[in-house]
């Protein structure tokens, strides 16, 4: 298990689920878009802090992008 696509691949349900697009999200994090495009791939290892910005800019608990079952 790959932590960091489990994660990005959660952001980017969620991200979807939300009807964000990465330009929204980044803006949101306050990173650019290719920070967000790299995050879901799983090709940035993020701080929790940066896991914690992306939950609340997608208005979702943490946990939700630790969960190992699609969200």
């Amino acid at each position: 298990m790959d932590v960091r696509k489990t994660v990005g691949a959660n952001i980017r349900r969620c991200r979807m689920d939300a009807g964000v697009s990465q330009e929204e999200l980044a803006a949101r994090m306050g990173v650019d878009q290719g920070y967000v495009s790299k995050l879901e791939a799983g090709q940035r290892n993020p701080t929790i802090t940066t896991v914690a910005n992306a939950a609340k800019a997608l208005g979702i608990e943490i946990d939700r992008l630790f969960s190992l079952k699609p969200v």
